[in-house]
């Protein structure tokens, strides 16, 4: 773990080992240490926050001029097809939930079938881990980044 975390209260050191270890089981298509590790994610409160926070932030670096319809439809292919030949079960529409709630355009209200905390930590380390192939980074900074963005808008709120 990031010695950028020591500082972080338990909680949040818990979501952050629990991701690492989860993007990394999706980035070597490692499903024994996967399910164990988005097991913790699901468990962990605020993890759905953290992760969404990793997602924008990578998409912001991946897309720095922005991102149109076609943008977010070739990142949810690409994600859905890396991940399909491992994780069959991986679906589109929990996906597709996971880059709109990390742009801020995600409406749970309007969604008839809105995911539920599992399948959002069963899926966002695989968004993740695809995203930063294209970046060639680890998850630590993007991480420690969401860490402290989070701290920054809490103590504005």
């Amino acid at each position: 773990m990031s010695v950028t975390w020591r500082h972080l209260p338990a909680p949040a050191r818990e979501i952050a080992a629990a991701a690492t270890e989860a993007v990394e089981a999706a980035r070597v298509r490692d499903t024994e240490a996967y399910e164990p590790a988005t097991a913790r994610l699901a468990a962990a409160e605020r993890s759905g926050l953290v992760l969404g926070a990793v997602v924008r932030l990578l998409l912001e670096e991946v897309h720095p001029d922005g991102l149109d319809s076609d943008d977010v439809r070739q990142v949810l292919e690409q994600c859905v097809r890396a991940a399909a030949p491992w994780r069959p079960d991986v679906d589109p529409h929990v996906v597709l939930v996971l880059l709109a709630g990390a742009l801020g355009v995600y409406d749970p209200g309007e969604d008839d079938s809105p995911p539920d905390e599992a399948a959002l930590a069963r899926h966002a380390p695989l968004l993740v881990a695809d995203l930063l192939a294209v970046t060639g980074r680890p998850v630590d900074g993007y991480l420690t980044a969401a860490f402290a963005e989070i701290e920054r808008t809490e103590r504005h709120d």
